[in-house]
């Protein structure tokens, strides 16, 4: 029997319903969630992703700040505005895109954004607090990795879960959430010796390293769970471009018990990851 696809489009929709409910019934006299967006530069793909968050952000009732800067500014001019928005009282969740500039150093940014406004989850703190156990912002593409996780587990205690990648934008703070579900955690990468059999062995499979194809049916485990996190562009047949995943769908079909598709599995959860956490920080940050 094929595997059941994992509809990260009508997850994300019914998360954006619930985040959208939950503004509109805020307390009488609180003013809405406000998540301010900072794009350095005219990158084609950045300016998409900035666009569609602006959107999904005042569809949910929250306002939405964008602050588009030239290619040119400089390292200080952007955490002068970075610190000007931690100090906004009308900013609950600040997201500078990536990638930056060249001049600019992304870690001194990234660690200069006040860390109860930082949605993407990244600074140091956050990271710390993620690992500790502690409440905290969570990345937004592991965190709906996990809602995936979740439609597709009755449960995740004592299960097996291997992420493929180590990066701290998915791969470590995936790991941190599925060690916290009390899954038996595996982080395997380009190192990593015999790494299909390391997968073979998963009943959480989590695709993150950015290599179209690389996960092929005989990487999976029977009925094991699939997340594909990939989103890679490769030529089309009729000489445009598609994009796929880091894992080889139409064979994890075949294999696995579960499977997110690319597009429309991951991606759109991420967005809506990003406006539960602007949701969480305003909650905090009102006292509510």
């Amino acid at each position: 029997m094929p595997a059941a696809i994992i509809d990260g489009v009508a997850s994300a929709q019914r998360l954006r319903a619930e985040i959208a409910e939950q503004v509109s019934a805020r307390p009488a006299g609180l003013r809405a969630p406000g998540l301010a967006v900072v794009l350095v530069g005219a990158d084609p793909a950045s300016q998409v992703y900035v666009r569609s968050k602006g959107v999904a952000t005042r569809k949910a009732g929250m306002i939405s700040v964008e602050r588009h800067l030239p290619a040119t500014t400089s390292q200080e001019e952007l955490i002068d505005l970075v610190r000007s928005l931690n100090v906004d009282p009308e900013i609950d969740g600040i997201l500078v895109q990536l990638p930056l500039p060249p001049q600019i150093d992304a870690a001194a940014v990234l660690a200069a954004i006040d860390p109860d406004k930082d949605v993407d989850g990244f600074h140091a703190l956050n990271v710390g607090r993620l690992w500790s156990g502690e409440p905290s912002l969570v990345p937004c593409t592991p965190r709906g990795c996990m809602k995936l996780i979740a439609e597709a587990a009755q449960t995740t205690s004592g299960l097996n879960a291997v992420v493929i990648g180590r990066s701290g934008i998915v791969g470590k703070p995936m790991a941190a959430l599925l060690l916290a579900a009390n899954c038996t955690v595996t982080i395997a990468h380009s190192r990593t010796a015999d790494l299909k059999k390391v997968c073979r062995d998963a009943d959480i499979l989590v695709a993150a390293v950015g290599a179209p194809g690389m996960v092929t049916g005989a990487f999976i485990k029977p009925g094991a769970i699939v997340i594909d996190v990939g989103i890679n562009r490769v030529p089309a047949a009729d000489g445009a471009t598609r994009l796929v995943g880091d894992v080889v769908f139409d064979e994890a079909l075949q294999v696995a018990g579960a499977v997110t598709p690319v597009p429309g599995g991951v991606g759109p959860m991420t967005i809506a990851c990003l406006l539960e956490n602007t949701l969480t920080a305003y909650w905090r940050r009102m006292g509510v």
